[in-house]
């Protein structure tokens, strides 16, 4: 008698055609991701109905892949985890099409995944248990979460206009670098003075994040200097930029700590794979004694597998999706 439980993990939300498979909601049997930065690098960020046309193309070989990897058939699979939102509507549909067809054709049931529970997810497969306070930086969206079991989260703090992401790659694009711009302002940063240029922290009373002041404050720097016709260092400009987003996203999540009385901590997101938000991270924690979960780059970045962990733990708890189940671009964590 079969006691284990394998799912068949799809993301497609934004630029990353992803498939993993999943055991048990722990055990990683593969983690198969194509990107298309290269392909949008031309552009200077992301191209929807590019990224759409890319991942038709590229899904049916990402999860042959996947399979492959994980020494697995379809008849192994017992259900399919798929995102289903938020990100980008074209790009979600391929995934979520092609996970239906999926189900529908194996007669095996579908469970749809919100991309931020899997952010939050991906700390569950370097060991993390509930409850703990949960960090998520990305793109889209910047979110401090109380999270008490698999299932239930509380929304602490979000970002009232940019998120973290996208304001690295706003800044990113008005230097001159090339997508991704965080990559390239983490980068750079390791080259210049954190302390050279002064920019504004918003630190309200609250846990809620605001990063277009920042954001303009760098803008208006560059434009100064360029009317003076004074000369920029890109790196020390970076440097200070990153060391202001680093900070504001630290404070708030250990001011979140201390209101909740908690002391354990997880991250999640592409932001994440900033070095120096991983190093202060873990020196914050470990000057404060709180314990950290940091998942390694790959599971910070969109992946299938941190969908394949959250549509486990939504499989046992009941959780079903039937063939209406649709994209929906604009869902929120709660």
């Amino acid at each position: 008698m079969k006691n284990d439980l394998i799912t068949l993990a799809i993301e497609t939300s934004c630029d990353e055609t992803a498939c993993a498979v999943v055991k048990n909601g722990e055990e990683i049997l593969s983690n198969v991701i194509h990107t298309q930065i290269d392909i949008h690098k031309v552009y200077g960020g992301v191209v929807p109905e590019i990224a759409s046309r890319n991942h038709l193309l590229k899904i049916s070989s990402v999860v042959d892949r996947a399979l492959s990897d994980a020494g697995v058939t379809f008849s192994d699979i017992d259900f399919i985890s798929a995102t289903m939102g938020p990100g980008l509507v074209g790009a979600l549909l391929i995934g979520l099409s092609y996970a239906k067809s999926l189900a529908y054709s194996l007669d095996i049931p579908l469970v749809g995944v919100n991309h931020l529970m899997g952010h939050i997810s991906a700390s569950f497969i370097q060991g993390a248990k509930p409850p703990f306070i949960c960090l998520t930086a990305s793109g889209g969206h910047t979110n401090i979460t109380r999270v008490d079991n698999y299932n239930k989260y509380t929304l602490l703090g979000k970002t009232l206009d940019d998120a973290a992401g996208e304001a690295f790659d706003k800044v990113a694009r008005s230097l001159g670098l090339e997508y991704p711009g965080g990559a390239k302002i983490d980068e750079k940063a390791k080259s210049g003075d954190v302390n050279a240029i002064t920019f504004p922290i918003a630190m309200e009373n609250n846990l809620d994040f605001s990063f277009s002041g920042v954001k303009s404050a760098v803008l208006n720097y560059l434009n100064s200097k360029k009317m003076k016709d004074e000369k920029i260092n890109i790196n020390d400009v970076c440097a200070s930029f990153n060391r202001c987003i680093v900070d504001t996203l630290i404070n708030k999540t250990f001011n979140a700590l201390r209101q909740e009385k908690m002391e354990v901590l997880c991250v999640g997101g592409g932001v994440m794979c900033n070095d120096m938000l991983r190093d202060e991270l873990k020196k914050r924690c470990e000057k404060e004694k709180v314990k950290l979960y940091l998942p390694d780059k790959i599971y910070c970045t969109d992946n299938a597998a941190m969908i394949g962990v959250c549509g486990y733990y939504n499989y046992i708890k009941g959780i079903r999706d039937d063939l209406t189940l649709n994209a929906n671009p604009g869902i929120n964590l709660i």
